[in-house]
């Protein structure tokens, strides 16, 4: 639990400060000049690629959710306690905000920077979006852009996928939400990207933030129904869980084998990582005779 929680912290921070400052990039220095196309595909491809090697670097500690309404998915899905969950959120609010001030501050070092022209690739609606949406545009774009994506890291992590693909699979994901979503309000996914460089930079991102921090988390309860009625759980899953927490024990399904039936437990590269843990591994009894 120790590692967890500064996992995510650093994970958020760097999607923030590579993926925003991608956006700041192309939005505020216009560095791809007259062609915004090339500018859009520039910034997903920043947060796609940032994510996905984030689900390897991070993956096997915490999960690498680096985003709270990926916790959120994780939690009504009963991957994480309720416990994990705050902890996960308050390390990756606190992470974005770091990740956006770190942003500010190397962005301040040129000569060219206006904080109220260039920003820090902010979310936002009205006047601060490319096709000018209402909040309530940017509300439903956020709803089923975050929908999307959370399906897809909830189907990727659960019981006998590869790792190896679905860290690839789920950074495409996140390319493919940016695309769409760029044009529309800056494309959040996630409250915690939307929330560090509104904070620092204030004025209109602040006042329209909160769009960002519930719709995400709307589209996350959505793509965690929508996953346990592709995947439905065992019969008695939530209330056996429940019961077994509560009274301090374990479902049946996870108890300690007997002895002649040890067990070790040995990373699983097919073991869910939504919850950073490991799955154990049966060893045989040695057979009469043996050594």
């Amino acid at each position: 639990m120790a590692r967890k929680y500064p996992a995510e912290f650093l994970g958020t921070l760097i999607l923030v400060f590579f993926g925003a400052g991608a956006a700041a990039l192309v939005l505020g220095y216009r560095i791809f000049g007259s062609s915004l196309a090339a500018g859009i595909v520039f910034v997903a491809l920043a947060f796609g690629l940032t994510y996905a090697a984030l689900a390897y670097v991070i993956g096997p500690i915490s999960g690498a959710h680096v985003n709270p309404a990926v916790t959120l998915g994780a939690y009504i899905t009963k991957r994480v306690t309720l416990v994990e969950a705050a902890g996960y959120w308050v390390a990756q609010l606190a992470g974005g905000i770091v990740g956006a001030l770190l942003l500010w501050w190397m962005m301040r070092t040129s000569p060219f920077y206006a904080k109220p022209k260039i920003g820090l690739g902010a979310n936002g609606y009205g006047a601060s979006s490319i096709l000018h949406v209402s909040g309530g545009g940017a509300f439903l774009v956020e709803v089923i852009i975050t929908t999307f994506f959370v399906l897809v890291v909830l189907s990727l992590t659960r019981e006998k996928t590869s790792v190896a693909v679905s860290g690839l699979g789920i950074g495409i994901a996140l390319t493919v939400a940016v695309l769409i979503g760029i044009p529309f309000d800056g494309a959040s996914v996630n409250p915690a990207r939307s929330l560090g460089p509104a904070v620092v930079t204030g004025g209109a991102a602040l006042s329209q933030v909160w769009v960002f921090l519930v719709a995400p988390m709307a589209g996350a309860l959505l793509a965690a129904v929508l996953q346990l009625l592709v995947y439905p759980p065992p019969s008695g899953f939530f209330g056996r869980r429940a019961k077994t927490q509560a009274a301090g024990t374990q479902p049946a399904d996870e108890q300690v084998q007997p002895a002649d039936q040890a067990t070790t437990t040995v990373p699983n590269p097919r073991s869910p990582r939504l919850g950073g843990r490991l799955r154990p591994r049966r060893r045989h009894p040695a057979s009469p005779g043996g050594p």
